[in-house]
């Protein structure tokens, strides 16, 4: 259980674009959507319609999460639970991108490299930042 645990705690971070470094401090894995959008202006510059839009994707991808975790503590199948995240994440991706520029894509693009980047460093140990 611990390792599912992690597993989708992992995935969490990719779906939100790895935040938790971003302020999110030591294990939090998620931020309020509220707060991801506004770490989101600081590099995208959103504007206020923006704003709403993404706040609105943000809060139904943390209410699925919510009802996600719910079901992996009754005991579910781990590889139907890692392929449903990847759907959300593939999904959410798609809603965010749908609200962005294409200069705004591209940056957010190369943001979530660095972010996946940092992830996988932590993941294997080798970054405290």
């Amino acid at each position: 259980m611990k390792k599912l645990m992690m597993i989708c705690g992992l995935m969490l971070g990719i779906a939100g674009f790895a935040n938790a470094q971003q302020g999110g401090g030591p294990g939090r894995m998620m931020m309020k959507p509220e707060e991801r959008v506004k770490l989101m202006d600081e590099k995208l510059k959103l504007s206020d319609d923006q704003k709403t839009k993404l706040t609105a994707v943000f809060t139904e991808q943390a209410e699925t999460m919510k009802k996600m975790r719910e079901e992996m503590q009754g005991g579910g199948d781990r590889d139907a639970m890692r392929e449903k995240m990847q759907k959300m994440r593939a999904d959410n991706d798609a809603k965010v991108n749908a609200v962005l520029t294409d200069d705004q894509k591209k940056t957010y693009e190369a943001w979530q490299k660095e972010q996946r980047a940092e992830m996988e460093k932590r993941r294997q140990g080798g970054g405290n930042n």
